[in-house]
């Protein structure tokens, strides 16, 4: 399979900058066209906030629409799951953009409903709750100041602390600590979910957090990837050992595959981390696991839902996982030095969001969301070829850090 990277334009590749702020990326030759994209995103979140306002889309469209969040008898519209914090983290980017009051309203009314969830312990047994709080919370301290949101954040750490197991130095990913199929488990998504610990641990002075969160990377620095740079989905320890017991997959085609959502958290993730602990030598295994993703995408840059599968295959495409990877990529090349592999990152970054605006940009009315083609999970039937609320949130995040230098909550 030819590399993405091999097919990029030499206009996309003399669009590389000399600032090394990750959020600074030139658009150039797809200035025009990204602008567009972005402003469709927005012209579309405005119609969804009118719609939604304090309540919560569900994790993916159902025919290409949102539909209200449902939980246990709860009003619809409750804010439950691991992706609510992506609708809020929506709202709060597209006010950054737009300084639309409407956005700003909408994203702190959904505050005390993220305390709710902390205080009655609604959903929140999982390691996601630096997606479901830095989103939200984080985002509504760094934006408003306001001290509730710091308190709030701060609970949310606490809890993830709680998930930490010192025997094995990993923050177990799913389920209630004593259930015997989960404990001892992590998954790749949780680099992502680090930031909040390390967040925590700045605003506190409490270096348990940061702790932590550095044992859980070198953990899956160690463990989750392979010899050639792919990744597992999970990987199990035995909790009070710390003994390695294996890789498996949940949500990948087999434990021996790539999960392409899977590939690009390990992309985002070791490069958010590199930035928050750089002496982990984490970015180099960032660059790695880009080079195996951006090998193995086909010509047009939108991923199937396992890299083991490409054009041809008649596998579903999988949206998202090319809008987090676009969004590492420009991470990674935030913190490297001028020179060709900065260019050929920024590039890359560049050919995805390129290709996401003109294959799976959704339009009204067609659809309500911002990016079709997504897959939740092909092995449980789950959400395919659907929009979801990560897919909208990294490439909306995408599109406003290369067209509008706009910084990141993480």
């Amino acid at each position: 399979m030819t590399s993405s990277i091999s097919l990029l334009s030499a206009a996309a590749m003399a669009s590389a900058g000399s600032d090394n702020a990750p959020a600074q990326v030139p658009a150039t030759a797809f200035d025009n066209a990204l602008d567009t994209a972005l402003e469709l995103a927005l012209g579309q979140l405005a119609a969804n906030v009118r719609r939604f306002t304090e309540c919560f889309p569900d994790d993916t469209t159902t025919g290409n629409h949102y539909t209200l969040r449902q939980f246990d008898g709860h009003p619809p519209g409750v804010n439950a799951g691991w992706t609510s914090g992506f609708w809020t983290g929506m709202l709060w980017t597209a006010y950054e953009l737009t300084g639309a009051t409407a956005f700003r309203q909408a994203a702190a009314s959904q505050l005390p409903s993220f305390a709710w969830r902390l205080a009655k312990r609604v959903q929140i047994d999982h390691h996601d709750l630096g997606f479901l709080y830095t989103l939200s919370a984080i985002a509504a301290w760094r934006i408003t100041g306001d001290p509730e949101a710091r308190r709030i954040a701060l609970q949310a750490a606490d809890c993830l602390m709680q998930r930490y197991l010192p025997g094995a130095g990993i923050i177990q990913a799913w389920g209630d600590l004593d259930d015997p199929a989960q404990r001892g488990r992590i998954i790749i998504d949780c680099l992502m979910n680090l930031p909040l610990l390390h967040w925590a641990s700045a605003q506190s002075g409490d270096n348990r957090y940061r702790d932590a969160a550095l044992s859980h990377a070198r953990q899956s620095r160690k463990y989750l990837v392979r010899p050639d740079h792919s990744s597992f989905h999970t990987y199990h320890f035995d909790p009070v050992s710390g003994e390695a017991l294996g890789g498996s997959t949940a949500q990948g085609a087999s434990d021996d595959s790539c999960w392409a959502r899977g590939q690009a958290w390990g992309i985002y993730g070791f490069a958010l981390n590199h930035r928050h602990a750089p002496d982990l030598g984490l970015l180099d295994i960032a660059c790695a696991q880009a080079d195996y993703f951006l090998a193995r995408l086909p010509e047009h840059g939108i991923a199937c839902w396992d890299l083991a599968y490409g054009d041809g295959s008649g596998e579903p495409w999988d949206s998202s996982a090319s809008a987090i990877a676009a969004c590492g990529l420009l991470e990674i090349c935030g913190q490297l030095p001028d020179g060709e592999a900065r260019a050929r990152y920024q590039a890359a970054a560049l050919h995805l969001l390129g290709s996401l605006a003109r294959r799976c940009a959704a339009r009204q009315p067609g659809s309500d969301a911002l990016l079709l083609h997504g897959v939740y999970s092909k092995p449980h039937g789950q959400g395919i070829d659907e929009a979801n609320l990560w897919g909208d949130f990294f490439y909306l995040e995408g599109l406003a850090r290369v067209t509008r230098g706009w910084t990141s909550y993480w």
